[in-house]
């Protein structure tokens, strides 16, 4: 069973060595919330796209909207389980008061080793290992010991955790030095690419596996498997993983019903179909207040977030034991209640058909897999050949801070990856223009 005093730490990775228990432990983690909304790749995520094309007329959410949302949503959640843990718990020394701010701050970085051009971008950096031009390099990768599967299964989670924690060149030990508590609310699956099964779903690559480790450990996180490595989740992990699941899906809706992809009583009966009785009829007579089509989506769209975060409150503390022993199954998302359930599901599935395949989001997926294969083959090539006239001029593109001129090739071409998923889209199609001639700066 884990604890919870273990749990919420508020030691610094890389930062070790000056940790002490002191009065001022407890604003650790809002410090790193403002470490991270202050960041350079924070920032960027403003010009990468979350489901849509990036706005023009029309505003609808970008990944720094996206994590904004998903933020606020968590804080709620994180004071809500705070709250009633200390109720529960009233003379631990377990930090609940600040639950809210450090799942808050793990909700701003969740998305951060997220590629250009939405989820297509992950899958084109997987497949341009496991299908195209980047197969070449398995035998060389696995010759020296690297982890093939890292890229062939490459997961922006992972790449996340990456950013958060590797020294990069010229950089401080300790990546950002977030509070362990934070960096291992953001693990959503504890196990290495090895466990993924061939899909894109793991929590850190080898380069970050042993630091993960020492977190773990330290927090008293459940240790499932030893070789390969597997961890039960880190309980805040849930409440991250409810914060994007409810701001993903429901503000879907609402930036389809702005773009017209969906009519008004359409949105209007997904978010309607949450409630019912009184709570049901008070939103109906509501609506009649304000007569902006919009502001009547928004105002729903508020009240289904408010119940989702209800539910998804009441699950966790409802199975707090189970999941504290590490045998929780699936999200709190699919545990609340039959109704809000069925509600959910069926925004979800309506979406799918009706809203990610929209000609609009396809053709942003098959630019992506275009720009960033292409990056990927002209700048794993200059690696590989580092001494060709071409490659040198590649190479002067690529800023100090990636090990491009490592002896082992994983960690060559794991370089290239930072340099491409830290990318925003605007960026990678400007690159991708300059480098095939397609546009050249003002002469």
């Amino acid at each position: 069973m884990m604890s919870w005093e273990r749990l919420l730490s508020s030691m610094r990775f890389g930062m070790e060595e000056y940790y002490t228990e002191n009065k001022h432990d407890r604003t650790e983690y809002q410090r790193d919330y403002d470490r991270l909304i202050f960041s350079s790749p924070f920032r960027r995520l403003q010009n990468k796209t979350q489901v849509f094309p990036l706005p023009g007329s029309i505003f609808v959410h970008n990944r720094l909207t996206h994590s904004l949302e998903v933020s606020s949503v968590g804080r709620s959640l994180g004071e809500n389980i705070g709250r009633e843990l200390r109720k529960k718990y009233p003379v631990s020394d377990a930090h609940f008061e600040e639950m809210g701010a450090i799942v808050s701050a793990a909700c701003l970085a969740h998305d951060l080793g997220n590629p250009p051009f939405g989820h297509s971008g992950e899958k084109a950096i997987s497949t341009f290992f496991s299908e195209g031009k980047g197969q070449k390099l398995q035998q060389q990768v696995e010759s020296e010991g690297g982890r093939w599967s890292d890229f062939t299964c490459f997961e922006g989670n992972a790449n996340a955790v990456r950013l958060l924690m590797h020294q990069f060149k010229g950089r401080r030990k300790g990546g950002f030095a977030l509070t362990y508590s934070t960096l291992a609310s953001i693990v959503k699956y504890p196990y290495s690419s090895e466990l993924s099964g061939g899909k894109n779903k793991f929590g850190f690559f080898a380069s970050e596996e042993n630091d993960y480790k020492t977190i773990a450990d330290e927090l008293g996180i459940l240790h499932i498997e030893q070789n390969p490595v597997r961890y039960a989740r880190y309980p805040l992990v849930y409440l991250v993983e409810a914060a994007d699941d409810i701001c993903y899906q429901i503000m879907d809706i609402e930036d389809a019903h702005k773009l017209h992809l969906i009519s008004t009583e359409k949105a209007q009966k997904l978010f309607l179909d949450f409630f019912e009785g009184e709570k049901l009829q008070r939103r109906i007579d509501n609506l009649n207040f304000v007569s902006d089509i919009n502001e009547q989506i928004a105002y729903l769209r508020a009240s289904v977030i408010g119940l989702l975060v209800d539910e998804c409150s009441k699950t966790f503390l409802k199975h707090e034991s189970t999941i504290l022993s590490g045998k929780f199954n699936g999200s709190l998302i699919k545990n609340i209640s039959q109704k809000a359930q069925k509600a959910y599901k069926n925004c979800s599935d309506f979406a799918v058909k009706n809203i990610y395949r929209t000609r609009d989001v396809l053709d942003i997926e098959l630019a992506g897999y275009r720009i960033i294969g292409f990056l990927l083959e002209v700048f794993t090539e200059a690696v590989k050949n580092p001494s060709h006239e071409y490659s040198k001029l590649l190479l002067q593109r690529i800023p100090e801070q990636y090990e491009t001129d490592s002896p082992q090739i994983s960690v060559k071409i794991q370089s290239i990856i930072d340099y491409v998923s830290g990318m925003t889209d605007v960026y990678a199609l400007d690159l991708y223009r300059k480098i095939t001639g397609i546009g050249l700066p003002n002469i």
